[in-house]
């Protein structure tokens, strides 16, 4: 079997290298304009010329658990889009999650200011009863985190498009339950896949449903969030603040208001960063059960074209 690969978010010769000595029975190597026919690729954010010019693709491997960047191009008709579920991810997601919602609940970003001007004050202890977190998507990275969010003894919302059942944490799920999701949370972290019944979701309308006091982690994608909605939000006072992973455009423009925003926590796009080793090694095992049978479109993590996740 031909692999291609077409990687634009990092070097990629390390990863053909170690991709070939995973896969020793393939042909593992970089594309280039002109290579050979493929059956299948290993891309991050391909180009349409790339996919143009290899029409007998049978698999693609997304080296993320976001494909969005993908959906608007056109692929070759019989090939399937296979995204990561996991390979390190949803503990480092976790961790971020974690972090923001302890930084905010313990008002350690107020302890901070408080050194800058040698301040000795202590702050009321809040309770963790008045601060439910609700999550939006409970796919892989979105029950790690509401799991672990749970495991401080936060009230846990999650909400789906499906049902789901996870234990100790109260599920919503489809249109009808949203409004309910959202007025039973003070804090919102997004990790919903991007598509084009999600984009905008974090609206005036739909952020101003939340309990008063509320503060935003968004971790998904930056076209989930309306940027103006949120700064009015914040100026008003019906939110306290946002931590900010990801934005519309990336880096985020140096003239962004979000910046400069005391209430707003910036991070560049590092709340879950794909892991070689571990990317490549859940790759393999999915060429292999392919080889051994497995239809494309049964893999784990195989896209659903209509549903874009």
């Amino acid at each position: 079997m031909n692999i291609h690969v077409y990687l634009t978010h990092t070097q990629p010769a390390p990863w053909v290298e170690a991709l070939q000595a995973a896969l020793p029975e393939h042909r593992v190597g970089l594309w280039t304009p002109g290579a050979g026919p493929a059956d299948a690729a290993v891309v991050w954010a391909p180009s349409q010329d790339f996919l143009d010019a290899q029409p007998g693709l049978k698999v693609i491997f997304n080296t993320g658990a976001g494909v969005d960047a993908l959906l608007p191009l056109r692929w070759p008709a019989q090939s399937v889009l296979v995204r990561l579920e996991d390979a390190g991810m949803s503990v480092q997601m976790a961790e971020y999650v974690l972090h923001a919602l302890v930084r905010h609940f313990r008002e350690f970003d107020a302890y901070e200011q408080d050194q800058t001007q040698t301040r000795w004050a202590f702050r009321k202890p809040r309770l963790r009863s008045d601060c439910p977190v609700g999550v939006m998507g409970l796919g892989v990275l979105g029950e790690r985190v509401a799991r672990a969010v749970q495991s401080l003894d936060f009230p846990v919302n999650g909400w789906s498009r499906s049902p789901k059942n996870i234990p100790g944490v109260r599920c919503f799920s489809g249109d009808a339950q949203w409004g309910e999701f959202l007025a039973a949370s003070r804090v919102l972290v997004n990790l919903l896949p991007l598509t084009a019944q999600t984009e905008n979701i974090l609206n005036r309308a739909n952020l101003s449903q939340l309990q008063a006091g509320g503060w935003l982690i968004n971790v998904a994608r930056g076209a989930h969030l309306v940027d103006a909605d949120l700064l009015d939000l914040l100026n008003s006072g019906h939110l306290a603040g946002a931590t900010l992973d990801v934005f519309r455009q990336e880096p985020l423009p140096t003239d962004h208001p979000f910046w400069q925003h005391p209430k707003i926590t910036v991070t560049p796009h590092t709340s879950a960063r794909t892991l070689r080793d571990q990317t490549i090694a859940q790759i393999a095992a999915k060429v292999r059960l392919w080889c051994a049978g497995t239809p494309p479109a049964q893999l784990p993590g195989a896209i659903d074209r209509q549903r874009g996740y």
